[in-house]
């Protein structure tokens, strides 16, 4: 082979090893230089709000090419307008995540109007914690008791569907024959949490995990009170020693299946997710450096330092159980859906 012939044989094989090479360089190198966005399907403030701009903040760090974090409030409709933004316009790209309400995956199966995302296409990256949701009142307020609830009216602030603060009350008042009514318009619960000491409602069916990282003096003050509690099965916390659960006040197992559908949501916490139709590679990498973040000691301290639970779960934990709510029988999803329209 002649000399020339050597060198240009050698130029190909350099040339096939940087063809091969790039796709993993690409990967390392995608987010040099550039923003990774992240949605929050809430107003400032709020627990989302909390776990979106810690998540941003710190996930980035574990990204290659290290991008900058831009947290972008989208609140409107529950969450409902994140997830339209995510599933629809956001690039497919891994450049763009965000953080929509646990309860808003269950809206396209109910069939609630303003969705237009389907939850079995998005890419779920993962949670921070699973919740547990309470029904709290304020102290002066007619409702003190699950009794009560029953006899009195429950003014609860609502910040809009898809969201428990909602759903939960609507639903249990034809199930149960509880007695809430709503105050619609509030863009958070720390807007509700405001109106409460206000008295312009009297409580709000929120997460635990919001309370007490907003509100602990609220709790041990005697300032508010645990009507209730909802999640996916009993809670061993101590506040909410003594206060009832949300299955044993089911009259039958039929409301049980329902009340469990009802609360599936809890089980998502706060789920973290990005657009439908990622490169694998992509996918992979935002979920490596979620649960990353998740063992992150500079994370933790924060979180803890805001008295925020940390209970991690992977995007494929959430990914499972999506497929599994989806194939809830259709009557008791027409039937919760049929009741938190």
């Amino acid at each position: 082979m002649s000399m020339k012939s050597r060198l240009m044989a050698m130029a190909g094989l350099v040339a096939l090893a940087s063809f091969a090479q790039s796709p993993a360089q690409a990967q390392q190198e995608f987010y040099a230089g550039k923003n990774l966005t992240m949605i929050i399907g809430f107003g400032p403030g709020g627990g989302y709000d909390l776990w979106g701009r810690n998540v941003a903040r710190h996930i980035v760090n574990h990204l290659p090419g290290k991008p900058t974090a831009v947290p972008q409030n989208m609140p409107g409709a529950g969450s409902y307008n994140a997830a339209n933004h995510l599933f629809n316009i956001a690039p497919k790209d891994g450049s763009v995540m965000g953080i929509i309400a646990r309860d808003a995956p269950l809206g396209p199966l109910t069939g609630a109007e303003g969705t237009r995302f389907d939850p079995l296409k998005l890419s779920w990256i993962g949670t921070p914690n699973i919740e547990t949701n309470v029904c709290i009142t304020r102290a002066g307020a007619d409702v003190q008791t699950v009794d009560d609830l029953y006899k009195k009216t429950f003014i609860v602030g609502d910040t809009g569907p898809g969201t428990g603060t909602r759903s939960y009350p609507k639903a249990l008042s034809a199930l149960l024959g509880m007695n809430f009514k709503l105050v619609s318009g509030f863009p958070s619960s720390a807007n509700v949490f405001l109106a409460m000491e206000r008295g312009e409602v009297d409580g709000i069916c929120e997460s635990l995990d919001s309370v007490m990282t907003r509100k602990p003096e609220w709790l041990s003050s005697g300032k508010i009170k645990i009507v209730f509690y909802g999640a996916l099965q009993p809670i061993n916390e101590p506040v909410l020693k003594g206060v009832p659960f949300i299955l044993d006040l089911a009259k039958n197992e039929e409301q049980k299946k329902e009340i469990a559908f009802l609360y599936a949501g809890q089980g998502i916490g706060r789920p973290f997710v990005a657009p439908p139709g990622l490169p694998p590679e992509r996918l992979a990498m935002l979920r490596k450096a979620f649960m990353a973040t998740m063992k992150d000691p500079e994370f933790i301290s924060d979180v803890t330092r805001q008295k925020m639970e940390l209970d991690p779960h992977s995007g494929e934990y959430l990914e499972k159980l999506i497929q599994e709510i989806y194939a809830t029988p259709k009557a008791i999803v027409q039937k919760i859906g049929d009741l938190i329209k």
